[in-house]
């Protein structure tokens, strides 16, 4: 009976090991509707997200990089989808070039100042990102895809990205804290 203390234990810490393995850097999206459970959305195909041709691919951060930045931070989005974009709503017809001229006229108009919380409800893809003005919430590094997140977290509080391609869709965000 000894011997099989230590052996569960062991199992145990390896099928912790494991599932933290395989979870890390699984996305948690806000694509539900209002009332429903989070989703977990895919990991990212490294394939598919680091194009050495795009500028605007993610880059993996330094370690001094890292460090001087926060946790967490909180911000709101807006979603610009078109048809084959990654959980892309049945009734979206645009095509990627449509999207992303769509997401830049939100841009323009996000950085000149009007209201973000209103230009998401115009613009916005997202399922329940009108009643949520958008808002994320605080999130960390992780939680988000790597094109997302190194967008979100180099921006000031209060300042709008540019235009964030993500297997989504197009991004603009707003950072608020």
């Amino acid at each position: 009976m000894k011997r099989t203390v230590p052996n569960i234990a062991r199992a145990g810490r390896l099928l912790c090991a494991c599932a933290l393995w395989c979870c890390t850097g699984c996305v948690l999206t806000t694509f539900e509707a209002p009332g429903d459970p989070p989703r977990i959305a895919p990991r990212p195909s490294p394939i598919a997200t680091a194009r050495p041709s795009d500028p605007n691919a993610a880059k993996p951060l330094s370690p001094v990089e890292l460090a001087a930045e926060p946790a967490e931070i909180s911000a709101r989005h807006l979603l610009v989808s078109y048809r084959d974009a990654l959980r892309a709503a049945p009734g979206i017809g645009r095509t990627k070039e449509q999207a992303r001229e769509r997401a830049e006229e939100a841009q323009k108009r996000a950085t000149a100042g009007e209201d973000f919380v209103a230009l998401v409800k115009q613009y916005s893809d997202e399922p329940g990102a009108a009643d949520r003005g958008g808002d994320l919430g605080k999130f960390d590094r992780s939680s988000m895809v790597p094109a997302f997140a190194n967008a979100a977290f180099k921006l000031k509080v209060g300042e709008v990205s540019q235009v964030v391609e993500t297997q989504f869709g197009f991004h603009v965000i707003m950072r608020t804290e």
